[in-house]
């Protein structure tokens, strides 16, 4: 099943991958019906077998990489295409995976944080999920890229350009640090933190001493005039906004920030 950890694994690092399927088998065969590989532009992932077969697949694959298009099937007679003493003739089906349309660093693992996951989970999203309690990330899917961080605000550095940066973790200085190393920067799509329009006047003012562009920050965050205050209808509402991203220009340089007292509540 390498193949299928290979797929997760590219998703998360915003890359794109081939995936190679043994869809018949006629005759003798290196493999069966339903063999699968994983191509991505650097390395291969499980085998389909056939040596010489499986070359060919692969450069096939390489070429779907360079110049992507939809799903292809090729019948390849083992003997005298690839000159495999097996002889047997196999039908196989090359299907190109894009990489996910966007990338999101999430800081905070509470109940707005989860519910987020559990909303994005099937989108084009690439997740980072970031805490700094171990207990938080257990249940963390397999999609995403769960990373314990005694100091979160550190992990920013190390983010790629281009992320959406959301901030709702359990402590309030933690919100302030993580935000100001990520204004900071100047690369990224969005930064948001999630609080009411107290809390964001406060981190203005104090951004504002450190010389950061608090204007930056936008609030709230999410449908206009839905004022969400359950954690999952908070998630609805955020997620809404982030796909919407998407529509805007390639680099927004705000951030985006849930504003409703329950908020606060809902990510303890």
């Amino acid at each position: 099943m390498q193949w299928l950890i290979a797929l997760t694994r590219l998703a998360r690092e915003g890359k794109p991958g081939v995936l190679i399927t043994v869809t018949a088998a006629r005759g003798s065969t290196p493999r069966e019906a339903g063999a699968k590989m994983t191509v991505s532009a650097e390395t291969c992932f499980d085998r389909i077998g056939g040596g010489a077969l499986e070359l060919a697949c692969v450069g096939i694959a390489r070429d779907l990489l360079r110049d992507p298009a939809g799903p292809v099937t090729r019948e390849f007679p083992l003997g005298p295409a690839l000159g495999q003493c097996c002889g047997g003739h196999v039908s196989v089906l090359f299907e190109p995976i894009s990489p996910p349309m966007r990338r999101v660093a999430l800081f905070g693992a509470g109940h707005v944080g989860k519910a987020l996951v559990q909303v994005l989970t099937g989108t084009r999203t690439a997740l980072i999920w970031i805490d700094s309690r171990a207990e938080a990330l257990t249940d963390a899917p397999d999609w995403t890229d769960p990373r314990l961080a005694p100091d979160p605000a550190a992990e920013v550095a190390s983010l790629p350009m281009g992320t959406i940066v959301l901030v709702m973790t359990h402590d309030h200085q933690m919100d302030f640090q993580i935000v100001t190393a990520a204004l900071a920067r100047t690369d990224f799509a969005a930064i948001g933190l999630i609080g009411s329009e107290t809390k964001r006047a406060r981190f203005a003012a104090r951004l504002a001493r450190l010389g950061l562009d608090a204007n930056r920050l936008i609030c709230p965050i999410g449908l206009p005039g839905l004022n969400a205050k359950p954690p999952a209808e908070i998630a609805i509402s955020v997620a809404a906004q982030i796909l919407g991203l998407d529509r805007a220009a390639p680099m927004v340089k705000k951030a985006i920030v849930p504003s409703c007292r329950a908020c606060l509540e809902a990510t303890a």
